[in-house]
């Protein structure tokens, strides 16, 4: 494929990815189609010959299509959103173009450098400390997903008590209500124990139940080393005290870790700012981009407030990465900051989102979500046969049925069954709940208001 060919077919896929954001909300949100349905569309062995473009084309939509869950639809209020948006898949382009490996800052400096500067305005958008910009101490440096990062994470907090003891008898702390990566991190980490700490009336780790467990594991002869915190749990968005639980982590010598996956974005706008008091007490934190800051997966951004012993657990030099600059200590090599080797230039599409839509316009975003939020909070908290199983923090909505468990779950299956809209059930205290997460790049207060009308007739129906 020469220039000219590339140019051809790179228009008519531009082409293709805006009508297909044009007509997305026309479509069915989930597939229609059984295990192993689309592999047994495509042949059994590779082409041998070269293939027109136009018959890949054709195939992107009889074989591929059919088999993609709209997770661009504005009807999605499922799971949290994995939303895109045009500068971020420009920037997308731009990046598969360049193709570049920035594993180091000699391999390109401007895939190291635009990431540094994006990352440091980040801490100024978000209200984050100033220690955790690339000039001090600390620094952010983009991860594939929160899940690494968490994993890194206990990694980390691992290496810092090698010295004292064996990762067997180290301990790990997490919410209940925590997301299943910090459970995976331990393991993948062999970190020995792990503890899931009791909640709250609000879903909130207690530290009142966190210093009792680290308490009777001291006892025990077991090592406290870490403790997760959620800001926006994945349930319900509960917030942990970072505060207290930073405390209490300080007091132990625990790395404390904070998981703002979707919640994070919220800290653009000043006024949820409170939700994440206590950061100076924190040692790694991380919020993802491609979840509610228009920019499409993988983007997810990790802080540490010292960097230092994370380039100490994860830092090895062979002769063939060596370099002047590295040698030097006058750059950044974000392969010290990752697991992986190699990496990409995913700062390009935040750059790109940064730029375009501006902070104005990612807040006036995230308030439109929330209010939206807020909106459909106040009809099931008026409604007599629905109730909230949790504040509405941010964007998201949990409730339930009053009657009985089958009702719930029946509304979720409705809901989910009407083909434009698509919800995530889940469960909590042994009951199922209905989860609506608003957050879609393109979701507006008209598919809100369609969502709230169906789950009224959803209610009302007689089984």
């Amino acid at each position: 494929m020469d220039a000219a060919e590339f140019r051809k077919h790179g228009y008519r896929m531009v082409d293709w990815i805006a009508d297909y954001w044009e007509k997305v909300e026309d479509r069915r949100i989930l597939p229609d189609v059984k295990p192993g349905e689309i592999r047994s569309r495509m042949p059994q062995a590779a082409p041998e010959a070269p293939e027109p473009f136009d018959d890949i084309m054709a195939d992107l939509d009889e074989i591929v299509m059919p088999g993609i869950t709209h997770w661009q639809s504005p009807g999605w209020f499922a799971f949290f959103p994995a939303n895109s948006s045009p500068p971020a898949v420009l920037g997308e382009l731009a990046a598969a173009g360049l193709g570049v490996q920035g594993m180091l800052w000699a391999t390109s400096p401007a895939c190291t450098e635009v990431e540094s500067q994006v990352m440091d305005w980040m801490v100024d958008l978000m209200g984050l400390p100033q220690e955790w910009k690339t000039t001090g101490p600390g620094g952010g440096v983009i991860q594939g997903s929160a899940s690494e990062a968490t994993h890194m994470a206990v990694v980390i907090a691992r290496h810092v008590k090698s010295s004292q003891v064996t990762a067997d008898d180290m301990v790990a702390y997490t919410s209940a209500q925590a997301h299943s990566s910090v459970e995976k991190g331990a393991r993948v980490a062999g970190i020995g124990h792990l503890r899931l700490v009791e909640t709250d009336a609000n879903l909130a780790m207690s530290p009142a139940a966190l210093s009792h467990a680290v308490a009777a594991d001291r006892a025990g002869g077991l090592t406290p080393a870490f403790v997760g915190s959620t800001v926006g749990t994945t349930g319900t968005t509960a917030v942990d005290p970072l505060r207290a639980i930073g405390e209490i982590a300080g007091s132990e010598g625990m790395w404390h870790h904070v998981d703002a996956a979707f919640s994070g974005t919220a800290m653009i706008c000043e006024e949820f700012r409170h939700y994440q008091d206590g950061l100076e007490l924190v040692d790694s934190y991380v919020f993802n981009p491609h979840k509610w800051m228009l920019t499409n997966f993988d983007c997810s951004a990790m802080y540490l407030a010292d960097r230092r012993p994370m380039i100490d657990a994860l830092s090895i030099t062979p002769p063939y990465l060596r370099n002047q600059a590295t040698e030097g200590g006058e750059v950044i090599d974000y392969r010290d900051w990752q697991v992986p080797l190699g990496r990409r230039f995913r700062a390009l599409k935040l750059w790109f989102v940064l730029r375009s839509y501006g902070a104005e316009g990612i807040r006036a975003k995230v308030r439109e979500d929330v209010r939206l939020a807020r909106w459909l909070t106040e009809r099931v908290e008026a409604h007599p046969l629905l109730e909230l199983v949790a504040p509405t923090t941010f964007s998201l909505v949990s409730f339930r049925h009053t009657g009985s468990d089958e009702e719930t779950s029946r509304i979720a299956e409705g809901i989910n069954s009407s083909g434009w809209a698509y919800v995530t059930a889940s469960i909590l205290d042994d009951r199922p709940l209905v989860r609506v997460s608003i957050g879609q790049t393109n979701t507006e207060a008209r598919h809100v208001r369609r969502l709230w009308e169906l789950i009224k007739q959803l209610t009302e129906e007689k089984t």
